[in-house]
């Protein structure tokens, strides 16, 4: 029994030691599309300001709601991961507690 609840223990570890990273790699990505987006509006602005003719302007919106558009959409991605790993952990953390109590009633009852 003690076995089995070390091995749980063991696995329950090394989990949280996955979704820690995962999280972690997931905000790094966040942080990284977000300066990639600043800098891009940015030297959209500059550019934008240093040209007054109508087509660079027009090329410069189109490329900021390009850029807003790819952004949105690997946000939601992002969220749609994470809830996906959050899920993943919840049931997999519920498997192993029926597991152990599963083990814990088979040794009690002998």
């Amino acid at each position: 029994m003690l076995e089995a609840a070390a091995a749980a223990a063991a696995a329950a570890a090394a989990v949280v030691v996955v979704v820690v990273v995962v999280v972690v790699v997931v905000v790094v990505v966040q942080v990284v599309v977000m300066v990639v987006v600043m800098i891009v509006v940015v030297v959209v602005v500059v550019l934008a300001a240093a040209a007054a003719v109508v087509v660079v302007v027009v090329v410069v919106v189109v490329v900021v709601v390009v850029v807003v558009v790819v952004v949105v959409v690997v946000q939601v991605v992002v969220v749609v991961v994470e809830v996906q790993v959050v899920v993943m952990v919840v049931v997999i953390i519920v498997v192993v507690v029926v597991v152990v109590l599963i083990v814990v009633v088979v040794v009690v009852g002998k």
